[in-house]
Formats: C-alpha cells, sequence, structure tokens
C-alpha cells in the first residue's frame, strides 16, 4: 500500500489558497479516477482506492490532514503506522514556492525549505518520504511570502491551475508505479500550449 498525502487547510476560507495545492491535488485524483467520497479517518479525509497502471496496480490511501498545515505530519504519521508502512511509501502533495507557477517536481528526501506541513511531516515520519512539489511561484520578496501563500490563485491563473491538476491526476498511475521521471515528463507534455 501506498499512502499519497495532500497538505493544505481545511474550511471553505481556505479552499482556494496557495497553500491548499495539495489539498486540490488529492480532490483532481478523486475526481479523476472515480473514487470513493472521503470517510473521517487519521485526524482527516481518507480514501482507500486502486489505481492501476502498466504492471498491475496498487492500493492508495488517499489522505488529507484535517490538523491545519502545521500539524500535518500528526495526521500521515497516524495512518502510516495504521498500515505499518515505511517512510518511501509516503507521498507528499504540496505548493513550492521555489518553483515556477504550475510546474510539477518530484523528489525523494531533503529539507524543510521553510514549509511548515513538510516540517510536521519530517519530525513526525522522517524525511525519506516522496514528494510532489507543485509551484506557485515567489512574490520576489520574502515580505511578501504569507500574503502570497495565503492568498487565493488569482481568476487568471485558474485555468493553468486546472490543466495542471488535470495533469496531475491523469499521469498519477506513473506515481504508483515508482516512475517518477515519467510523471514528470507526461506532466508536462500535457502542460504544453
Amino acid at each position: 500500500m501506498q499512502l499519497w498525502a495532500g497538505l493544505g487547510n481545511p474550511g471553505a476560507q481556505y479552499a482556494l489558497h496557495r497553500h491548499n495545492a495539495g489539498f486540490m491535488a488529492l480532490d483532481a485524483l478523486a475526481d479523476f479516477h472515480d473514487f470513493e467520497a472521503p470517510k473521517k479517518r487519521f485526524l482527516g479525509w481518507a480514501i482507500e482506492a486502486r489505481i492501476s497502471h502498466e504492471r498491475g496496480s496498487e492500493k492508495l490511501l488517499l489522505l488529507k490532514p484535517a490538523t491545519f498545515m502545521n500539524d500535518s505530519g500528526q495526521s500521515i504519521g497516524e495512518a502510516m503506522r495504521f498500515y505499518k508502512l515505511e517512510p518511501q511509501d509516503v507521498t507528499v502533495f504540496y505548493d513550492e514556492l521555489d518553483l515556477d507557477p504550475f510546474r510539477v517536481k518530484v523528489k525523494r528526501g531533503g529539507g524543510t525549505a521553510g514549509h511548515n506541513g513538510i516540517r510536521s511531516t519530517v519530525a513526525h515520519i522522517g524525511e525519506n518520504f516522496r514528494r510532489v512539489r507543485l509551484g506557485i511561484g515567489h512574490p520576489g520578496h520574502k515580505d511578501k511570502v504569507t500574503g502570497h501563500v495565503l492568498g487565493n490563485f488569482a481568476k487568471a491563473e485558474m485555468d493553468d491551475l486546472a490543466e495542471m491538476l488535470g495533469a496531475v491526476a491523469a499521469e498519477a498511475h506513473w506515481l504508483a508505479a515508482g516512475d517518477d521521471v515519467r510523471f514528470m515528463n507526461d506532466v508536462a507534455l500535457r502542460q504544453q500550449p
């Protein structure tokens, strides 16, 4: 089993915040693959599902922690322990300031780059999990970061946002198969004009 967690803040007032890109990615995945409705579990909302790929299928737990961003790791750690998973079985989808808007990059391990949700996850499960970084761009000055991250995507960005989320959902089978490079390449191809 793989645990895929999307980071964000619960509540309608946060729904379109850039900081909720991880929640948006999991919602897009569930919609695209027609997964069942989430159930309240592990201090969040969880869906058990299967995703097919070229070599078979993988059992997934999709998890949206309801603990607010800064305590995301608590929910992820609880689910991981329940299923007796290792950090390498965990994939976290989250917003990344240091990537151009709507770029998608995958990496394993590493630091937190100041992201409180990632900091909490590292504190609870260690750093050896896979990260799907969803670019939100940097506002240019550190004093503007909080407003940028906790601000809504602009109306002019909605098409690009929908395209990125759709591409992530459509190519997620490569993540399930463990082919991070193919996932990144195919997402980028889908995003070309």
